[in-house]
């Protein structure tokens, strides 16, 4: 699953205050139950062969079925592309590794169907303190308000991420006779590249076999096989701090926020994160000083003996808890140079297979959401002999460029989560003793949490020719503004492009910008594209979000990429306008006809 945290499974044991740690497991034995998720063993699956060869070829094989995998195959299904997952274990994942979800991750979650049951179980939260020492030097708040349709961010353990992600591959498969294949416990062993696809090496219980794929995709985590396989290496800046993560079951009434202490007496010298999580269990990272042991810190005393000092210290000593996983990671933001691979560009990289991103303001999966957002249109448009494939080398230049911006300020967060030299450990120091007294210092200590990623250069938009007051520029996400019934988002929860028409004043204006683009639309779905058209009429409850995107009397039209994320915008297109701009996002050709009289073409 998440190959950057492997698991320390620590022996059976008794601590202070009714405190116990997990016991060691029998090969081969479920996972405990953790609060109230429950796991489940998957059956390995061999399809009939031919001379050890499954017959035929899958369009896409995703090796790695973790929330990366599964998202970009939900991602594929939205687009009608079939599918295969390769992942080696035999169940979800274990522990909450990547446990915090963004709105932007929420967002693409909602269209891959998840939604629901993220925000049922999730914890919502929107801010955080910080400590040094004992005192509290900063507090912050990520933007929200009543107007928004989701939180900022919630808390749920990556176990049932998987889960639930799952759990809707199950239910697209009803719906869509099978479009996802998963293949637990099978493992890619190797593979060849031929001019049409590759052949890959597979091994289960029962046995090894051959498949065929026209593409393959690496979501197979930072140990990735595949990444190994075809001599790659992720550059970048790795860290020397290393961090233990205690999954603790804990009864505590303190709200679901984020809290870090510097310096803390309990531990000097060192950096402790605290986290709420679903079903009572709290996440507590904390850094390990100089010449501690990382073996000796996961041993069963030394994680008692922390973390009773911990909560002695914070006052829920008398609490009884329970030990349910721990873990050990380094910091690092690292990446390939490209995520496009092998003969004809055929392997591509995703998630932490192709990029490692400290966890300091959560970029890590939620990076990886990004990655299988931006993917999945793409490749099922070139899969599928819509557009040039040239569209998958956007993908990797856009999530390359994307990588170094999520970088610059998760390095920013970890040099003062975990400095890396004397020098930055006393800038830190000289920030932190200053913070209680100095509001403008305190903003030093901000974690940075991860937003959404404009791409400024991406050769996909189309630059502005006029001058816009505000509103999302090319490259960026669509912001999720309310409208008269519902928000944005909810008109964009079909596959494709979309044309999101905000009315003019003048109704004659109105009608004439609504004829050119639903002729715009009907030329790109003639030639096989998918481009949906949404009007926006002006109403008093829709003043504000019209003022939010620039549209002023003349009105104002955007063209939307399947990921959200704005190709165009015109205060008033033409045909032609539309039709390049459609084209450039989809890297092809399309043919403009002559234009339609507007009465004629006032609706889509």
């Amino acid at each position: 699953m998440n190959a950057a945290l492997t698991e320390h499974p620590t022996a059976s044991a008794v601590g202070a205050a009714g405190a116990t740690l997990p016991p060691t497991l029998d090969p081969g034995a479920l996972p405990p139950s953790v609060g109230d998720f429950h796991y489940t063993r998957f059956a390995p699956w061999t399809p009939p062969l031919e001379s050890g060869v499954e017959p035929g070829q899958h369009p896409v094989v995703i090796v790695g079925g973790g929330p990366v995998g599964m998202s970009l195959a939900l991602g594929l299904a939205n687009h009608g592309l079939r599918s295969m997952i390769l992942e080696a274990d035999d169940t979800v994942c274990v522990g909450s590794r990547a446990a915090c979800i963004s709105r932007r991750s929420l967002q693409i979650v909602e269209r891959l169907g998840a939604l629901p049951a993220f925000i049922e179980k999730g914890l919502a939260w929107t801010g955080g303190r910080s400590f040094y020492k004992t005192e509290e030097v900063f507090r912050f708040e990520m933007p929200h308000d009543t107007q928004q349709k989701l939180p900022p961010m919630i808390n749920l353990e990556q176990y049932y991420i998987e889960h639930y992600l799952l759990d809707e591959i199950v239910r697209r498969n009803e719906r869509q006779a099978g479009l996802i294949d998963i293949r637990w416990a099978t493992e890619l062993t190797g593979f060849t590249q031929g001019d049409e696809g590759l052949t890959l090496q597979v091994r289960n219980p029962q046995g090894e076999y051959e498949l065929r794929a026209a593409w393959m995709v690496a979501c197979d985590g930072g140990q990735s096989f595949v990444r190994k396989a075809l001599g790659l290496n992720l550059d970048g800046t790795a860290y020397e701090g290393r961090y233990v993560i205690i999954d603790i079951e804990l009864h505590s009434k303190h709200p679901t926020e984020r809290r870090a202490w510097f310096d803390p007496p309990w531990n000097p010298g060192s950096t402790v994160l605290m986290h709420r999580q679903p079903d009572d269990i709290w996440r507590i990272d904390y850094q390990l000083r100089p010449g501690q042991d990382s073996q000796a810190a996961l041993e069963p005393d030394a994680v008692r003996e922390f973390v009773t000092r911990h909560l002695q210290a914070i006052g829920e000593g008398d609490l009884p808890w329970k030990c349910v996983w721990t873990s050990i990671y380094r910091a690092g933001a690292m990446s390939l140079e490209s995520y496009r691979h092998g003969r004809g560009g055929r392997i591509l990289f995703a998630g932490n297979a192709a990029h490692a991103m400290p966890i300091f303001g959560v970029r890590g999966l939620n990076s990886g959401f990004d990655d299988a957002d931006n993917l999945a249109w793409k490749l099922a448009q070139v899969a599928r002999g819509l557009s040039d494939a040239s569209l998958l080398d956007s993908y990797s230049d856009e999530r390359i460029a994307a990588f170094h911006v999520n970088a610059e300020s998760a390095m920013r967060s970890t040099e003062f989560m975990s400095p890396p030299s004397r020098g930055f450990d006393l800038l830190r120091e000289a920030a932190l003793s200053l913070a209680g007294a100095h509001p403008e210092i305190a903003r030093l200590i901000n974690p940075r949490q991860t937003e959404a990623v404009r791409y400024d250069a991406s050769p996909l938009s189309t630059p502005d020719m006029e001058h816009w007051p505000c509103g999302p520029m090319p490259g960026q996400v669509m912001p999720d503004l309310p409208l008269e019934r519902g928000h944005l988002s909810d008109l964009l929860q079909e596959p494709g492009f979309a044309l999101i028409v905000l009315a003019a004043a003048e109704a004659e204006s109105s009608a004439r910008q609504r004829a050119i683009c639903a002729q715009a639309r009907q030329q790109a779905v003639a030639q096989g594209l998918t481009l949906q058209m949404h009007d926006l009429p002006r109403s008093p409850g829709s003043q504000a979000t019209f003022e939010a995107l620039g549209a002023g009397d003349e009105g104002a039209v955007y063209l939307l990429r399947p990921d959200g994320h704005v190709a165009a915008r015109w205060r008033q297109p033409t045909a032609q306008a539309l039709v390049d701009s459609f084209a450039r996002a989809a890297a092809r050709k399309l043919h403009a006809t002559a234009p339609a009289s507007p009465v004629q073409e006032a609706q889509p």
